[in-house]
């Protein structure tokens, strides 16, 4: 009897208070404070989040609401940028400075306020500053909704890996010594891993480490935070299954070798089906041309449990920094599920074709080293941040700050891959591109061969795109199309546009609002390699801009 009227109050308790299978409130308080840190045996006090480097952790479920109130406690000014959340309508919670808001002012506040619709993964946070996100970064975990599988086995542990750069330098003393005199700035002293960046020459501290047990599996949700450089990421004598890209599932595949650009995220499945011992991890970065990097490995290891305490560490042999074989074979190996659950939606019929050239050029500068500056630009232009907020002036119809002539195409055709033009100049502007709500674009961003080809990892705000197709040399319109993936071509939201080559991306501008593009390599940005797209409201309030916040910061 005592058993039955236990299973009736029970079976209440679950009707009157079920498990909450709808979309919830998650409420962050992020304090920006000074903190000192001690890395390379050398201490210095830099920007954090909570006082953690990285920082923390935001944790969510898919369709869930995030309310960030962010507090500006340090002299700098700060904005906190969502990378890769869609922000449908919400442009106003979107971080870039002087795009969509204007700094949050020491001593100010700011409650970003968005929610996570249609995306389930990882991403991350970072400043979107100056070099602010070089020490205010870290991850976003986006669940699936409750009762929903991964599309792969559930491993039986997940574990955060942050990559990022660290300058025994004030980070920001570095680029503003570099624009004085018009060159590029010394590159970082180390890589880390979750802020560490393992034995260093004169240096021998700890790494990070990571626990296993042997025959279980763990999901590595593995975030690029860095600045200025592309990475590799191995485990010695384990191969890594991926499953993942900026939160977008793929069909699964096998590698021993991971390439991630600044922005970009990976999750990937480790079997620990070695042997009891240590294994190294390595970090190294790519970089397939003459351009300066920093060649310091970070380290860690994996420690399989019941390890002896002396136990010699597995070692691998990590990438040349020129392997282009290896990232190639990583980003063709990459492609989406395309299943019912998931299906691929690439615009097929396409309203704007756009040829965006990317690079490098050289302007005057009567203070500078030379007389000259260095500087980026896309189709020649050299983007200068307004005072304004671009997204104010759109929203409230202030004139002046910008200008929609921001050309779809080279204004000034040229071999892009071969002998560079005389003239290197670039113009200065703030324009954008407007695109009607709804209307499909498909963009060929070219590299060209002016002063540094390069491999450059490109991210646009307030959207995902396919990846339909990438190649060497210039594009060529009339065949390269042909060789193009409509099927199931990846779907990101940061891509690496290769050293003297182009990439082609595709998307559906269902997002009203004024979106940024830009390199994400942060000294490109900091040079001018930016734009943004301005996307018109369509008909009705679910198609159009929501009202700005009432504690939206002020100029």
């Amino acid at each position: 009897m005592a058993s039955w009227l236990q299973a009736v109050v029970v079976l209440s308790a679950l009707v009157l208070f079920p498990v909450s299978v709808e979309p919830v409130t998650r409420h962050y308080k992020f304090n920006v404070v000074q903190r000192k840190k001690t890395r390379l045996c050398a201490t210095k006090s830099i920007v954090t989040v909570n006082g953690k480097f990285p920082g923390p952790t935001v944790y969510a479920r898919e369709d869930d609401r995030l309310v960030v109130k962010v507090v500006n406690h340090v002299q700098e000014n700060v904005t906190i940028h969502w990378h890769g959340v869609r922000q449908l309508r919400t442009g106003w919670s979107d971080g870039p400075a002087y795009i969509t808001q204007c700094p949050i002012q020491s001593g100010q506040s700011y409650t970003y306020n968005f929610t996570l619709t249609g995306q389930r993964g990882t991403l991350l946070w970072h400043g979107h500053v100056n070099w602010l996100r070089a020490t205010v970064h870290g991850a976003i975990v986006i669940l699936p909704k409750r009762g929903v599988p991964y599309p792969f086995p559930k491993p039986d542990k997940e574990e955060i890996i942050v990559l990022g750069e660290w300058w025994k330098s004030d980070v920001e003393a570095v680029i503003n010594q570099s624009l004085q005199v018009g060159r590029a700035p010394n590159v970082s002293d180390a890589h880390t891993i979750n802020g560490l960046p393992g034995p260093a020459p004169n240096c021998s501290s700890n790494g990070y480490t990571l626990h296993v047990e042997s025959g279980k599996t763990y999901l590595l949700r593995i975030v690029n935070a860095g600045l200025n450089e592309e990475l590799f990421f191995k485990i010695a004598g384990h191969q890594l299954t991926i499953v993942e890209v900026d939160a977008s599932y793929v069909k699964p595949f096998k590698t021993d070798t991971i390439f991630i650009g600044p922005g970009q995220t990976t999750n990937a499945i480790l079997t620990a089906d070695q042997d009891a011992g240590k294994y190294l991890i390595a970090i190294s970065p790519f970089m397939d041309t003459t351009v300066a990097t920093d060649n310091q490995t970070a380290t860690g290891v994996i420690r399989y449990k019941s390890t002896t305490a002396f136990s010699p560490t597995a070692l691998t042999t990590i990438p040349p920094r020129n392997a282009t074989p290896v990232t190639n074979s990583f980003m063709e190996s990459l492609r989406s599920l395309n299943s019912k659950e998931y299906p691929t939606k690439v615009p097929l019929e396409i309203d704007h074709s756009l040829l965006f050239t990317i690079g490098i050029g050289i302007n005057p500068c009567a203070t500078c080293q030379n007389g000259s500056r260095v500087v980026a630009a896309i189709n020649n232009v050299t983007f200068v941040l307004p005072t304004t907020a671009l997204l104010q002036a759109h929203y409230y119809g202030i004139s002046g700050v910008y200008t929609e002539d921001f050309p779809g195409n080279p204004p000034t055709p040229y071999n892009y891959t071969g002998t560079p033009p005389t003239n290197i100049q670039t113009t200065n502007g703030t324009k954008v591109y407007k695109l009607a709500f709804n209307s499909t674009v498909q963009v060929v961003i070219q590299g060209n061969s002016i002063v540094a080809p390069e491999s450059h990892p490109t991210h646009l705000h307030g959207f995902n795109f396919f990846v339909v197709g990438k190649g060497l040399g210039n594009f060529n319109p009339n065949t390269d199309p042909k060789k193009f993936n409509l099927v199931d071509p990846v779907e990101r939201n940061t891509i690496s546009v290769p050293t003297g080559g182009w990439t082609v991306i595709r998307f559906r501008a269902d997002n009203p609002g004024i979106w940024f593009m830009h390199c994400h390599l942060e000294v490109h940005t900091t040079w001018g390699l930016k734009m943004a797209f301005l996307v018109e409201n369509g008909n009705g309030p679910n198609e159009s801009i929501l009202p700005p916040p009432t504690d939206l910061p002020k100029c």
